[in-house]
């Protein structure tokens, strides 16, 4: 009896004692990464970096990217997460200036051509890039026998009066890069002159894509069959249509300097306490089969060299071969004065 009490006791113990081990585990292996709102990963990816680095991977969704940049620069010296995925090349001179990223040279860097690296000190790094373009409902212009705008001077035309949403490029990346486009488009000292126009044709103004794609657009049941979105959107009309279709039912406005390339990137944010982590989810996200995930996940396209697209992903694309241009420079020295001025003309 003694010897079966004693075996007990031992046991007991050395349940209580892996019980204790494998809590104070749990909490020094959870890793937090703030996200925009329209991050997404395959559960499959995701418990493959989550097994292969025994953590698991909490993440915080912090609204659209102007608005998560925000959150992440307010909670600096108290991060709110470990790393920060979402913040692209519009809102990118914000984010190292108020110095919220520690540098890291990850080894998959190479990987990526230079064109998408903009830091120099690494503290930010290319994960994907998309252009930001008008989209627009097939059915409708169809049903109304109206053409579909072929340039950002159609939005202006009596027949589009009412017609497009948009973004506001204060707390949205796709209506910043739509504003961007429209400056390139326009120049500095035109742009103003086009967003009049489009205040006087009665365009709609929401504070981010999720509300302009998901709840405006005319193709999913709102009232408006003009969006800022992408060009990879139509892809995704088809690969994930219920019930099957075999076109998209929306099209995207592809013309010179209507379109933006908007670049995204994530960061180890300062202050983080597993440093380890950071780094390899960092690693992770450039992988090949992070990489790969991607696309069909977010719209959006691989910056690692060696990921393939998907044959469903490239049959629908629609990529603008002459994007509008606005120098990063040009972006981090005139970015709040156009905004500002975007503001007090349009929500006036």
């Amino acid at each position: 009896m003694k010897k079966i009490v004693s075996f007990t006791l031992v046991l007991a113990s050395l349940m209580l004692a892996a019980f204790m081990l494998s809590a104070c585990r749990g909490g020094e292996r959870e890793l937090t990464v703030m996200t925009h709102d329209s991050f997404a990963a395959s559960e499959a990816v995701i418990q493959a970096f989550e097994t292969q680095y025994d953590v698991k991977v909490k993440f915080l969704s912090a609204g659209d990217t102007g608005a998560a940049l925000n959150k992440a620069i307010l909670s600096k010296d108290t991060p709110l997460a470990d790393v920060f995925y979402g913040v692209d090349n519009t809102f990118l001179s914000r984010a190292l200036d108020e110095g919220i990223f520690q540098a890291y040279d990850s080894p998959l860097l190479a990987k990526i051509p230079a064109g998408f690296q903009l830091d120099a000190q690494n503290r930010a790094l290319p994960v994907d890039y998309g252009d930001v373009c008008l989209n627009y409902d097939k059915v409708y212009f169809t049903e109304k026998g109206i053409l579909t705008p072929q340039s950002l001077e159609d939005l202006l035309k009596p027949e589009y009066k009412g017609l497009l949403v948009v973004e506001n490029p204060a707390t949205s990346s796709p209506g910043l890069a739509f504003l961007l486009a429209t400056i390139g488009h326009f120049g500095a000292d035109g742009y103003l002159d086009f967003w009049k126009g489009l205040r006087a044709n009665e365009v709609r103004v929401v504070d981010g894509w999720e509300t302009a794609y998901n709840t405006e657009f005319s193709a999913f049941g709102g009232t408006r069959p003009i969006v800022v979105s992408y060009s990879s959107s139509p892809p995704f009309e088809v690969i994930y249509s219920d019930p099957p279709v075999s076109e998209p039912s929306t099209g995207v406005v592809t013309a010179d300097g209507t379109c933006f390339r908007q670049i995204e990137f994530v960061g180890i944010l300062k202050g983080t306490k597993h440093r380890d982590l950071a780094e390899k989810w960092v690693d992770f996200m450039l992988s090949k089969q992070f990489q790969e995930d991607m696309p069909l996940q977010m719209y959006v396209f691989p910056v690692n060299g060696e990921a393939q697209l998907s044959d469903q992903f490239v049959k629908f694309l629609a990529e603008p071969a002459n994007p509008a241009v606005v120098a990063p420079g040009e972006i981090a020295e005139n970015r709040e004065k156009w905004v500002q001025a975007w503001m007090e003309t349009v929500l006036r």
